[in-house]
């Protein structure tokens, strides 16, 4: 499956606009990540942003959450398995272990995304370009502060070679280089 055809199978399966540039965010990061880690960068993004193909199918049911994205893409003939398992994996509600790298860079990245869009969108200009690693940090320190943005998730960074600034300091630079995407 090319870039181009995983873009279409995420708008033809996720309605909210929010949700498909969450999946656009954190595809960049991975990349990005890959690049910083030795991943392969093609594998990384592809997972990143096809991991929350089902989130509006699954939000009740974070059980199944991302096994059912496997379903999906397998039925489409999809058949990266890294790309599959890091699906998975990425919800450790579904009872799917973070087991490769790739696993576990996706379960911290994902969270970082909406914490990095919420930095954003409390800025009166709510644009990316102006977010800085300095506040970011402390953002990331205000538990109140986008609740939904998993700290312990985000900190796992420190499990593959990432201190958090660095790790933030990644995630904040992927976001701003497509922030027209982004809408931010």
């Amino acid at each position: 499956m090319t870039r181009e055809e995983a873009v279409t199978l995420v708008k033809e399966r996720v309605q909210n606009e929010n949700l498909v540039r969450h999946m656009l965010a954190t595809e960049a990061i991975m990349a990005d990540l890959a690049d910083r880690l030795g991943g392969n960068r093609d594998t990384w993004a592809m997972a990143g942003l096809l991991h929350d193909l089902d989130v509006e199918e699954t939000a009740d049911r974070m059980d199944v959450h991302g096994l059912r994205s496997v379903e999906w893409l397998q039925e489409a003939g999809f058949q990266d398995t890294e790309v599959l398992q890091a699906v998975r994996a990425h919800n450790p509600e579904n009872g799917t272990v973070a087991g490769c790298l790739l696993d576990q860079v996706i379960v911290a990245a994902d969270p970082l995304s909406g914490l990095i869009t919420a930095a954003a969108l409390i800025r009166p200009e709510k644009k990316l370009e102006l977010v800085s690693l300095k506040s970011l940090k402390k953002r990331f320190r205000e538990p109140a502060f986008a609740r939904g943005a998993n700290r312990e998730g985000i900190a796992t960074c420190e499990q593959f070679g990432l201190s958090l600034e660095e790790f933030l300091s990644i995630g904040l630079a992927a976001m701003q280089r497509i922030a027209p995407e982004l809408g931010l």
